[in-house]
């Protein structure tokens, strides 16, 4: 800890994610580890301060610490994600679900069914982040009963490029009459 730490938790998440602008690097790396650590507690303060943040360096860090924290921060993210249409919000928010890779994958091509197009953009984005480990499940939503999630998988899988487009054509290939 650094020595202007205070000592109780919620205090010290504050602290913390207040760090995460601080000039000096090393301050703001230590954050990210502390943040981690904090785990679920710091979640919500975490999106709520990307939520604020005015440059994209603050939303950075703390895209990063949500990363950092793992899969407990994915629902609370997807969901941030569906409650604020900011553009900066959600673009820092995707990096952050990206960055998480498999564990997110479902769960993401889940939310792909909103009504939200801006949204499922960003989703798609985040599933083109985490690349190879999110082809087969998104191959097999290529057959899903929902349109919106079979339209989105089918684009998402586009915009993989060679890491998702033979799970396309494949697909076309068994839906084409001989």
């Amino acid at each position: 800890m650094t020595p202007d730490t205070p000592a109780d938790g919620s205090d010290n998440i504050a602290f913390q994610i207040g760090q995460l602008d601080d000039p000096s690097i090393d301050n703001r790396h230590h954050a990210i580890l502390v943040l981690a650590e904090a785990g679920e507690a710091a979640i919500g303060p975490l999106i709520q301060s990307l939520a604020d943040a005015d440059s994209d360096d603050s939303r950075w860090y703390r895209a990063v610490a949500l990363a950092r924290i793992g899969v407990p921060a994915i629902a609370p993210v997807i969901a941030a994600m569906k409650g604020n249409t900011g553009f900066e919000f959600r673009r820092y928010a995707a990096s952050a679900l990206g960055e998480l890779g498999e564990p997110a994958v479902e769960p993401l091509i889940d939310a792909m069914g909103s009504d939200d197009k801006e949204l499922r953009g960003f989703l798609s984005k985040a599933l083109c982040r985490i690349g190879k480990p999110a082809v087969a499940p998104l191959t097999r939503r290529l057959s899903d009963a929902d349109e919106i999630i079979r339209s989105c998988a089918t684009l998402t899988l586009w915009q993989m490029g060679e890491t998702g487009l033979p799970s396309v054509i494949d697909q076309i290939h068994k839906e084409k009459p001989d």
